[in-house]
């Protein structure tokens, strides 16, 4: 099976209420690492560990270090992980406690990848977080469990960063011919370089990220992903930092599960856009996670 768990797939009947329609969730906030990253990444790791290679190094807005980090220590090698200078204290403290090294440089994920890219050898493996066929392939494992539990669904919602889970399950959805079931690929203001390179037809890059949702912070999504939004039935939305995080508290009171405003994103689709779901029968939610907030940070975000 690999690194990573089979989740819950969980029908809502909170979120159902609201959308006035069958809401179902794959939890992949329960993942050992707190996030679908470890499906993709936890592939890539046992694949470059078995191909040779004695470490690992990896650039991250937290969440896929965290996986690297949880991957490396079950296979018993040392990684390192290069984060942005806004990464919450609370994902390097998780990252440090996986026994990962950390290293923080620069204003965004992109100049954490560039340093890390230059502490690569040939000994090392440099694991991205979201731009790999391997991970995609890995990410895609979450719909192969959903369609294996006897699930149909008409529509999928989704939160995009830089559009691994994206590409991923829209590999999943082709490979078990469900190619035609629509993505709604959801960003919050700030951090909506998909829509912006809808917007423009062609991939663009932003000049920073502004959204409290630092773990959707790439400034431009994988080429991959911007593919799939010509190629794929996909409804890019863009929602507020508030949407998100007052998703991430509602959340919590109805299901007891503590996700980031980058899963908040997704399921303020049902919670704040419930509108945005009428054209679908039965919708399937990725409760992407995120173990990098608190309540007490959801909470002062709420207040703010």
């Amino acid at each position: 099976m690999g690194l990573h768990h089979n989740t819950p797939l969980l029908e809502s009947r909170p979120l159902s209420q609201k959308a006035g329609r069958p809401v179902w969730l794959k939890m992949e906030a329960l993942q050992p690492s707190g996030s679908f990253k470890l499906r993709g990444i936890g592939a890539a790791c046992e694949a470059h560990a078995g191909a040779g290679k004695r470490r690992f190094v990896s650039s991250s807005g937290g969440n896929a270090g965290l996986a690297v980090a949880y991957a490396a220590g079950r296979l018993g090698l040392p990684a390192t992980v290069f984060v942005p200078e806004t990464t919450s204290e609370r994902a390097k403290a998780l990252i440090r406690q996986e026994g990962a090294e950390l290293v923080v440089h620069g204003a965004s994920w992109q100049e954490a990848n560039e340093r890390a890219l230059e502490a690569v050898d040939s000994e090392t493996a440099f694991i991205h977080p979201f731009d790999d066929p391997i991970l995609w392939n890995g990410h895609a494992t979450m719909i192969d469990e959903t369609v294996r539990a006897g699930l149909s669904f008409d529509a999928v919602v989704l939160s995009v960063g830089g559009g691994g889970l994206m590409a991923g399950v829209a590999e999943g959805l082709a490979r078990n011919g469900l190619q035609d079931i629509p993505i709604i690929a959801v960003e919050t203001e700030g951090a909506a370089s998909l829509a912006a390179s809808i917007h423009a037809g062609r991939r663009v890059e932003l000049p920073g990220i502004t959204s409290i949702a630092t773990s959707l912070g790439a400034r431009q999504v994988c080429e991959r992903a911007f593919e799939l939004a010509r190629s794929h039935p996909v409804e890019s939305v863009v929602v507020s930092d508030r949407d998100a995080v007052d998703a991430c508290i509602g959340f919590l009171d109805d299901h007891r599960v503590v996700v980031e405003p980058a899963c908040g994103a997704a399921l303020s689709i049902a919670y704040a856009h419930p509108g945005r779901l009428s054209p679908y029968g039965r919708v399937l939610i990725i409760v992407c996670g995120g173990a990098t907030a608190t309540v007490g940070q959801l909470l002062d975000w709420q207040n703010s």
